[in-house]
């Protein structure tokens, strides 16, 4: 007895459903076969409606009501007079198959938003190799080739460690902030040969302070404009000051030595952040080396500097670079040697810094994207194969504002 097809399934328009029964096992089974319609012969291209046979046929299928969903499809055989035999069509699942549509594109959705292919496959009751297979068979035809890159990029390393690699590079568009691109790894040649092919339109390449990056963007670009980013020269002078700090508690009391080592902070915070506390511990710390106090001017000076040039933007950058200069000579005049070691850093960067506030691009950003793609490899306790992994950062972004159903 059919049963009554009021009730509509998605992915199950037009089948009949015959029977429906929960096993012992609590697996969801539904017999199921499709009406008798006329078919075109593949052979001889006439119309038939003779059946030759039926052959059974399990389709795994999504869950319904949270039990796993078995389709026991019947499937109708067609006899053509030219002596062709051939299967119908149906609108479930796919010639060789064992899994709906509606289950295989769902787990295609889940295999792009979940953290694991191990968690998909647990969730769906198959191996992790069934879906590994199923994200590899959405690539080609889901991921966006970088056919030409735009007029601005960013470019950053990270630690990926996977095919045979322990870096690799993002190539992100640094004005609507999305990854375009993972290189497998950070090498200067790599980087080249990247940009010849794909950079024809590049304009600005925002970067950190690498030699091997600013050698390639060079060698690879007709005269780019090259933008360094903020955090990485910042922090430039704060390494200088941990340097003399470093140098001047060594001469200190284990007391004092230990315990500026351990509020070593106080030296990168802000001066209108800092606590009684902290003044009162930075002060102590100064009695004892009048070099540390200078040291700490100049950080202070040189955030100064930094924040008024923001202010400026790209309308006064005649001005900025004046007082950067004259920052430079204080600083030599002080005669602190790991202050001017990074001074004459900037002087090498001082074209790609100045970019920054005339230009106004950040790499800010691609240290999110960095981070999110870290916690992507932990998820998934690494990858070895780079293409399964550049997909997976690729799409991740590519797809998150959809949901995980087809709904």
């Amino acid at each position: 007895m059919l049963l009554n097809n009021t009730i509509i399934l998605p992915g199950l328009e037009g089948v009949i459903i015959t029977k429906s029964e929960v096993t012992a096992d609590g697996v969801y089974e539904l017999s199921v076969e499709m009406p008798v319609t006329p078919h075109i012969c593949p052979s001889c291209f006439q119309e038939t409606k003779r059946t030759h046979d039926y052959r059974a046929q399990p389709v795994r299928h999504l869950k319904i009501a949270e039990r796993p969903t078995i389709l026991r499809y019947r499937k109708r055989r067609y006899h053509c007079p030219c002596g062709k035999n051939f299967a119908e069509e149906n609108p479930f699942v796919n010639k060789f198959q064992r899994f709906s549509k509606e289950w295989n594109q769902q787990v295609q959705i889940r295999s792009v938003k979940a953290k694991t292919f191990t968690e998909i496959a647990a969730q769906y009751q198959t191996s992790v190799s069934t879906i590994i297979r199923r994200f590899d068979a959405i690539v080609p035809s889901a991921m966006k080739g970088p056919a030409a890159l735009p007029e601005v990029i960013a470019i950053d390393e990270f630690k990926g460690n996977t095919g045979k690699e322990k870096f690799q590079l993002i190539i992100a568009d640094a004005q609507t902030r999305e990854p375009i691109d993972i290189l497998p790894n950070r090498r200067k040649d790599t980087i080249k040969d990247y940009l010849r092919k794909h950079g024809a339109k590049v304009q600005v390449v925002v970067m950190d302070m690498s030699q091997a990056f600013k050698a390639a963007v060079k060698q690879a670009l007709d005269r780019p404009i090259i933008v360094a980013d903020s955090f990485h020269f910042v922090r430039y002078m704060n390494w200088a000051l941990d340097r003399v700090r470093v140098r001047e508690q060594a001469r200190w009391h284990e007391y004092d030595r230990k315990t500026c080592k351990k509020a070593r902070y106080i030296f990168h915070k802000a001066a209108h952040k800092l606590t009684e506390k902290d003044q009162w511990l930075l002060q102590r710390y100064f009695s004892f080396s009048s070099e540390l106090k200078k040291a700490y001017e100049f950080k202070e000076a040189f955030y100064e500097w930094f924040y008024e040039a923001k202010r400026n933007g790209g309308t006064r950058i005649v001005e900025t670079q004046k007082k950067l200069h004259q920052f430079y000579l204080k600083v030599k005049e002080s005669g602190i040697p790991e202050l001017t070691r990074t001074v004459q850093t900037y002087q090498n960067w001082e074209r790609e810094i100045l970019n920054r506030f005339e230009f106004n691009y950040s790499n800010g950003f691609v240290e999110g994207l960095n981070n999110l793609t870290k916690v992507m490899k932990r998820n998934g306790f690494g990858y070895r194969n780079f293409a399964r992994f550049r997909a997976r950062i690729l799409l991740h972004h590519q797809y998150k504002h959809i949901g995980n159903s087809l709904g």
